[in-house]
């Protein structure tokens, strides 16, 4: 310990080393405490001549892991001694050997595959997909990998001030990306909303800052709104004899910001930015008969909306939460939201999966997050070899993070499924077989076709015929990653029947064009039409949908290549970015990317998002492609930068002068006579500036008036926004996507 750093340095350590004894809440035998200095004493001593970039010593950061996981996770002997040694394996010289032989083969397992993470390369996308699904995979071994690393990424995420702007941007977008969707998923809510607000603040800080400002100044508020709120309610409780905690909840920056872009709001016009927890004491065996009564009792006081009942603990959701949730009519005409749930749901909403083992038992039928996890490794057993990892990865999170239905099947057994999914989901979900004969289901008894989206409480029955082939178009109706792999698998073994008639007519058509059938040529034409797995080539070859005139434009010289080939994709496969030799737009060219040179390369303002200048945007590289430049709040920049993070370039945009950008302003307006001539020409003749399309409707009253602009900076945007705003019909002006 001598070594480790200064006097003040070495009190620090030790004073966090016993802070973690404090949190550690699980069993402390004499042996199991014995261990775990041992664990801090090696890694001290490992760490001994490391520092952080902060300065500060090393071995502050695996303590400090080691505290998330004994105290804000629940966790135990085995994931504390694996956070105190996480780095060191990767860091340092001790060996994999040498944890094993002193703690024990569980340990060993989860440092290895701790490591395994950190050690693949993610220098193209390739690797970082892999990097990403190796996390997903650890699903399926060892459990306590992913979450010593969720507590890893967070302190790096609480850490994170001294790093470059870049780096910055690549962490918070795949913690944003991957990690907050795994916290939630695996029940802790607490750390899900931290790695989104630490994401939010360093991939946005000026409006990050604006917004936690604007919540601050509401506060006291806010508060005295609440405690004369609860005062009846408490009053009420006690009456009946009911004990329970009132607690108020207040929503992060991250998540009031959602919800001001989903409901293009601005910060004065979000009404709840906060909720109320009561937390009911009580005995496990009465907690849901005395939440229903808190429940009863509230709804007594103020009128619930009965549109927003949630009845989580009846049907738990998939990561274990259970509560009830309502919706009621406060004072002054406000909507409150409120959670009921006991202690035990309340340590389960906290310390997620791991106060869910605490609290199963071994004779309890299988939790929801027991059913969960083992789709989830069946999943990942099926995809192990995929080789589109991008697109599996993408497909997994998004189902990982959304809302979830509850239907049953006529057997009355209750399935579990996300949000927007339809039959067809359903029907994988049973049984591949099932899916792939069905061709309509039995709903609620009337009969629904295959793409009908499911709602919680539907009964279905799926009708199948033993003529029905797999269709390739089914891939675009289903929204869960099981479903899509089972959709793929079939579609490939399909096509490996036709991979020999396909080598067969490409040889016939390549003799009769004259051109050498050898692997060089095979694999340029496989690259110009965009596809990398042989089984699919060949089955395009076979059907005909690849033939002489792609194979000309391909392979012969002096040949224009045609907007088809950069165009064509297999059917389940994502859009994939390419290069790009398109000119500088001009305004007549609004739907193609713009192209800005800067140097060497070409800068392409992005499609998705439509950044102006003055806009807080990020250069991003894509492997094999285009150098794209996106807004920081861009949805596709965030997936992008999670897969090619290390690809963001140092370099700040330099738009060239005298050019104009595209951006789009959805106006909402009282009806009124001469309305749309005010707006454009405000926009023409007061501001100069081009428009490219104008959308108009009316309802009830208002008129709605979506149009797109040319501008040269963010700046003159917002002053044309504010004018727009001023005008008396005005109700309304908000920036949006194309």
């Amino acid at each position: 310990m001598e070594k480790l750093a200064t006097k003040e340095e070495r009190q620090e350590i030790l004073r966090q080393y016993r802070h973690l004894i404090e949190v550690w809440s699980t069993r402390k035998e004499t042996k199991d405490l014995w261990d775990v200095r041992k664990a801090f004493r090696m890694a001290a001593d490992a760490h001994k001549d490391m520092r952080r970039k902060s300065g500060e010593p090393y071995i502050m950061h695996p303590i400090a892991v080691a505290i998330i996981a004994a105290g804000e996770m629940g966790l135990g002997r085995t994931s504390i001694i694996s956070a105190l040694l996480h780095d060191t394996v990767e860091d340092t010289d001790i060996s994999l050997e040498d944890v094993e032989e002193m703690f024990g083969s569980k340990v060993a397992r989860i440092i290895d595959g701790l490591t395994k993470i950190d050690e693949i390369s993610d220098n193209n996308s390739t690797a970082q997909s892999a990097t990403l699904k190796k996390i997903i995979f650890t699903l399926s071994d060892d459990m306590r990998v992913i979450l010593v690393k969720l507590a890893d990424r967070l302190h790096n995420m609480r850490t994170m001030d001294i790093m470059p702007q870049e780096k910055q941007l690549r962490i918070a977008s795949e913690t944003l990306y991957i990690y907050a969707p795994l916290a939630y998923r695996l029940g802790f809510f607490a750390i899900k909303s931290e790695l989104e607000e630490l994401s939010f603040k360093y991939s946005q800080p000026e409006l990050y800052y604006e917004i936690k400002q604007e919540i601050e100044l509401s506060r006291p508020e806010r508060n005295k709104y609440l405690n004369n709120f609860m005062k009846p309610v408490r009053t009420s409780l006690q009456i009946k004899g009911l004990k329970a905690e009132l607690q108020i909840n207040e929503k992060t920056t991250y998540s009031v910001w959602q919800k001001m872009r989903r409901l293009e709001l601005s910060f004065k016009e979000i009404t709840n930015t906060f909720s109320l927890d009561i937390i009911v004491d009580t005995e496990d065996r009465n907690e849901s008969l005395e939440c229903w009564a808190v429940y009863s009792a509230l709804t007594v006081i103020y009128k619930p909306n009965n549109k927003r009942l949630r009845d989580w603990m009846s049907t738990p959701k998939a990561n274990g939460y259970e509560a009830i949730h309502t919706t009621v009519m406060g004072p002054l005409g406000q909507w409150v939201s409120v959670h009921i749930r006991s202690k035990r749901m309340q340590e389960i909403a906290q310390k997620g999966y791991a106060a869910y083992l605490k609290y199963k038992t071994s004779s309890s039928s299988p939790g929801s997050l027991d059913t969960w996890l083992k789709k989830t490794r069946e999943l990942l057993i099926e995809n192990r070899d995929d080789e589109e990892s991008i697109n599996f990865i993408d497909d997994f999170k998004q189902n990982l993070f959304s809302d979830e239905i509850y239907v049953f099947t006529p057997k009355g057994d209750m399935i579990t499924l996300p949000k927007g999914a339809t039959v067809l989901d359903f029907a994988y979900a049973i049984h591949s077989d099932l899916g792939n004969k069905a061709i309509g289901a039995n709903l609620n008894r009337r009969v629904v076709t295959l793409d009908y989206e499911l709602r919680s409480g539907d009964q279905v029955e799926v009708i199948t015929s033993n003529i029905m082939k797999l269709q390739e178009d089914w891939f675009k109706i289903v929204v869960t990653a099981r479903a899509k792999t089972k959709i793929k698998s079939s579609l490939k073994n399909e096509r490996k029947k036709s991979r020999e008639a396909g080598e067969e007519k490409l040889k016939m058509l390549f003799s009769q064009l004259k051109i050498d059938d050898n692997s060089q040529n095979i694999q340029k034409l496989m690259k110009d039409v965009g596809m990398a797995s042989p089984i699919d080539f060949y089955y395009f070859v076979a059907t005909g949908k690849i033939g002489e005139e792609e194979i000309r434009l391909s392979l012969l010289p002096n040949e224009e290549r045609s907007g088809w080939l950069r165009s064509f994709r297999i059917p389940f496969r994502g859009k994939q970015a390419k290069a790009s030799d398109l000119p500088d737009n001009n305004k007549s060219q609004a739907s193609s990317p713009k192209v800005i040179p800067a140097g060497k390369k070409a800068y392409v303002i992005s499609q998705c998002c439509h950044p102006v200048p003055g806009d807080k945007v990020i250069i991003l590289e894509i492997p094999g492609g285009n150098t794209e430049v996106h807004r920081t709040d861009c949805e596709k920049a965030i997936q992008l930068m999670s897969v090619y993070g290390r690809n963001i370039l140092k370099k700040k945009w330099v738009p060239l002068e005298g050019k104009t950008y595209q951006a789009s302003l959805q106006i909402t307006a009282k009806d009124k006579t001469g309305l749309l001539n005010m707006v454009t020409g405000m926009i023409s003749n007061d501001f100069q500036l081009d428009m490219s399309a104008i959308n108009m409707h009316s309802h009830e009253g208002l008129v709605f008036i979506k149009i797109v602009i040319f501008v040269p900076n963010v700046a003159i945007l917002k002053n044309l926004m504010t004018s727009l705003s001023k005008t008396d019909a005005v109700i309304k002006v908000v920036r949006t996507a194309f």
